[in-house]
């Protein structure tokens, strides 16, 4: 089953690069906006709502207007990025076929795995870097999905546009999929954030980096660890940052990731 090069809606003619650069910040919010919903299950809270509102050092308006602002640069960078490749991956999309694309998104994702753990690591280690820049994100000691973008400006263009433009073009996809690959990569991203640990979710079964593994390093004794994200874990456990953690239940109510007690007391 093939996808036109245009969409049809109501006669509006909208192009793979249109949706590649539009649809990845409606999944945030639709997506994140899911997790609000759910946000009152304190049974599969990481934390209680009580942390949340107390150990959080930036209001969540303030957390909104950030995102917003990451996302307007973003869509610049991406509208540069389309009209700079043009449509060089078509042909390439629509003569090939499956095992071509599969190809191109696991490039993609070690690609941008690869520039955000050392970026992310880089951004820990330079204290300067930390303070002005990194530590802004860490301003949320308890994650939730909406703030899972809620960076610096010059990190989130480091990390995340400059990050998966290079996926991008390395991988060789095309601005067709670009739509699933970011989108994707979107939807871990805000999962990875959300706070929840709920039975069944896919995320936590197939990836290692999950929701439990972040908030790790969301806490003070996890911030050498943990660098990964978003898909894998292989750059920690390759450069021995890797936390191990195990689920308690809280008594009452919810989880808590413990970290290894070896990796704490380090």
């Amino acid at each position: 089953m093939s996808i036109d090069n245009d969409v049809l809606r109501g006669g509006l003619h909208v192009s793979d690069e249109l949706l590649g650069t539009i649809l990845p910040i409606v999944v945030y919010w639709v997506y994140s906006g899911l997790y609000c919903l759910l946000g009152g299950m304190e049974n599969y809270r990481l934390h209680t709502k009580k942390d949340e509102d107390e150990k959080n050092l930036v209001t969540k308006k303030e957390v909104v207007k950030g995102v917003l602002l990451q996302q307007v640069v973003q869509s610049i960078v991406a509208t540069v990025l389309f009209a700079v490749t043009g449509n060089e991956g078509d042909s390439e999309g629509n003569q090939h076929g499956f095992l071509v694309l599969v190809r191109q998104l696991f490039v993609a994702m070690v690609i941008l795995d690869t520039w955000q753990y050392f970026m992310h690591r880089y951004m820990h280690q330079n204290k300067f870097l930390y303070k002005h820049i990194h530590s802004q994100h860490h301003r949320l000691v308890v994650p939730y999905a909406f703030g899972a973008l809620y960076n610096h400006p010059l990190e989130g263009l480091l990390l995340d546009t400059i990050g998966g433009a290079l996926a991008f073009l390395f991988s060789g996809m095309s601005p067709r999929a670009s739509i699933f690959f970011f989108s994707f990569a979107t939807i871990k991203t805000v999962d990875d954030h959300c706070g929840l640990w709920l039975p069944g979710n896919l995320f936590h079964i197939v990836f290692k980096n999950n929701s439990a593994y972040h908030d790790i390093h969301h806490q003070l004794y996890g911030s050498k660890y943990n660098f990964s994200q978003p898909f894998f874990v292989t750059w920690d456990r390759i450069l021995g940052t890797y936390m191990p953690y195990a689920l308690v239940e809280r008594p009452e109510g919810g989880y808590e990731a413990r970290p290894d007690k070896d990796c704490k007391d380090d």
